[in-house]
C-alpha cells in the first residue's frame, strides 16, 4: 500500500485570489513571512514585520502585506511541492504553519451535531463500539430540540432543565447550549504543522478523527484581522474516558494543522465570508478506503465575534494575540472497520480541508512518535531573527 496524494496543486490548495500571508522555511536563513504575488511566494520579512505576529498587530496589516517590498523564493507549485513531508528531499523552501507567536486556541462544542457526538463520547467512556446504540438512545430522547437554541437563552435553560430531568444532562452540553462557550488552549505558539507536514495521533488511540474548522487571527485589541483553516485532531476515546484528558486528548506533537496561508481581511474578503463558508473534508487511506463530510458556517450556535469575545477582554489578555479555530460539525459515525465501531483514522491517511475562500489543507496521518519532533521554539526564533538584524 502506499500513502495518498495530499492536495498540493495550486490550483486547489489556494483561493482564486485575496491577500495571503504565511510563513517560509528558507534553508540557511530560516522561517521567513511571505506572502503570494503573481504565482510568487515572496519573502518580505522586514524589521516591520519581523514576523506574522507583528504583522497581524499593525495597524493595518493587509495594507502592510501588498506594499512591502520582497525577494522572490520560488513558485508557488514548486514550495507547495516540498512541503509534503514524506516526498521531502534536498533543502528548498517549503511552507510552513502560517502563525508564530500567536496563541493557538480552539472552541469546541459549537455545532448541534458535534454537541452530541461529544455526550456520546462522554456516555460511552471511550468506548466505540457503545456509541452506536448510545447515539440512538440521545436521538430519541433529544431529537432537533436543540438545533434552534440559542446557548444560553432561557429556551436554552429550560432544555437544559429538562435533559437533568431525563438524567442525560453533561458538561459538553453545559458548554454547547449553556451561557458559557468552551475555549481551550490547542497548542503552544510555533507548535502548529502547516500544509504537507504530517499530523500525528497517539498510537495508544483507537478512536480518533479529524476536525475540518476554520480558525480566526485574532489581535491583542480582540480585532479580527484574517482566516485560515485548521485540523484540531481529536482523539475520541481519550476525551471520552474524561473531559479533563482534554489537554491529552488535543495537545500532542503535530496534532494540530494551520494553513496554507491566512488571508487577510479586506475589501474582497470579510467576516461575513466566514460566516457563510461551507467546508469540505476529504480522509483517503493507504487501503483504498475515502471518507467525505462538510461543515457549514451557517449552523454554528455562537458567532465568531462572540467566540472570540469569549477567549480575549479584560479578565483574559494575549499580547501577541492568537489564532482561533471556530469548532466543527463534522462528526464521522461512518463505520469503518466492524459493524459499530465508526470511524477512526489509520496510519497513511490523506486528510484535506478545503473551501473556496481559503483554499486547501492537506496532510498526512503518522503516529504522533513518528511525526517530526518539534524543537524550533520561541527563543530559536527570537535567536535567529536577532541573528539577521531583524530585532
Amino acid at each position: 500500500m502506499t500513502d495518498p496524494a495530499l492536495t498540493l496543486d495550486p490550483a486547489a490548495a489556494l483561493p482564486k485570489r485575496g491577500l495571503l500571508v504565511g510563513r517560509a522555511f528558507r534553508p540557511g536563513i530560516g522561517p521567513s513571512v511571505v506572502t503570494v504575488r503573481g504565482g510568487e511566494v515572496i519573502d518580505i520579512t522586514c524589521s516591520a514585520a519581523p514576523t506574522v505576529r507583528d504583522l497581524c498587530e499593525s495597524t493595518d496589516p493587509a495594507a502592510l502585506a501588498r506594499d512591502l517590498p520582497g525577494v522572490p523564493i520560488g513558485a508557488v507549485a514548486d514550495l507547495l511541492a516540498n512541503s509534503d513531508e514524506a516526498l521531502r528531499g534536498a533543502p528548498s523552501p517549503r511552507l510552513l504553519s502560517p502563525i508564530d507567536l500567536q496563541a493557538v486556541k480552539a472552541s469546541g462544542v459549537t455545532f448541534v451535531i458535534s454537541l452530541l457526538e461529544r455526550v456520546i463520547e462522554e456516555q460511552a467512556r471511550g468506548a466505540p463500539d457503545k456509541a452506536l446504540a448510545i447515539r440512538a438512545d440521545i436521538d430519541r430522547l433529544i431529537g432537533t430540540d436543540l438545533s434552534q437554541l440559542k446557548p444560553g437563552s432561557p429556551a436554552a435553560m429550560e432544555v437544559k432543565e429538562a435533559l437533568i430531568a431525563r438524567g442525560m444532562w453533561s458538561q459538553y452540553l453545559e458548554v454547547g447550549i449553556g451561557p458559557d462557550a468552551e475555549i481551550f488552549t490547542k497548542g503552544q505558539p510555533l507548535s502548529s504543522v502547516g500544509t504537507g507536514a504530517h499530523v500525528g495521533i497517539l498510537p495508544s488511540s483507537v478512536w480518533n478523527n479529524p476536525e475540518p474548522e476554520i480558525a480566526i487571527v485574532v489581535t491583542s485589541r480582540g480585532a479580527i484581522v484574517g482566516a485560515t483553516l485548521g485540523n484540531d485532531v481529536n482523539l475520541r476515546d481519550v476525551e471520552g474516558r474524561s473531559a479533563l484528558l482534554l489537554g491529552r486528548a488535543k495537545d500532542n506533537n503535530a496534532s494540530c494543522s494551520i494553513g496554507p496561508f491566512v488571508r487577510l481581511f479586506d475589501a474582497g474578503f470579510s467576516l461575513d465570508d466566514v460566516r457563510t463558508a461551507e467546508l469540505s473534508l476529504t480522509v483517503d487511506g493507504p487501503d483504498g478506503y475515502r471518507l467525505t463530510g462538510a461543515s457549514s458556517m451557517r449552523q454554528i450556535s455562537r458567532d465568531p465575534e462572540e467566540l472570540a469575545a469569549a477567549t480575549i477582554g479584560a479578565s483574559h489578555h494575549y499580547p501577541d494575540g492568537f489564532v482561533l479555530m471556530l469548532g466543527t460539525m463534522f462528526a464521522p459515525v461512518e463505520d469503518r472497520d466492524r459493524p459499530g465501531e465508526g470511524f477512526t483514522h489509520k496510519v497513511g491517511d490523506a486528510v484535506t480541508i478545503a473551501t473556496p475562500s481559503l483554499g486547501a489543507l492537506s496532510n498526512r496521518v503518522r503516529h504522533c512518535s513518528d511525526c517530526a519532533p518539534w524543537t524550533f521554539g520561541a527563543a530559536d526564533l527570537m535567536r535567529n531573527l536577532a541573528g539577521r538584524g531583524l530585532l
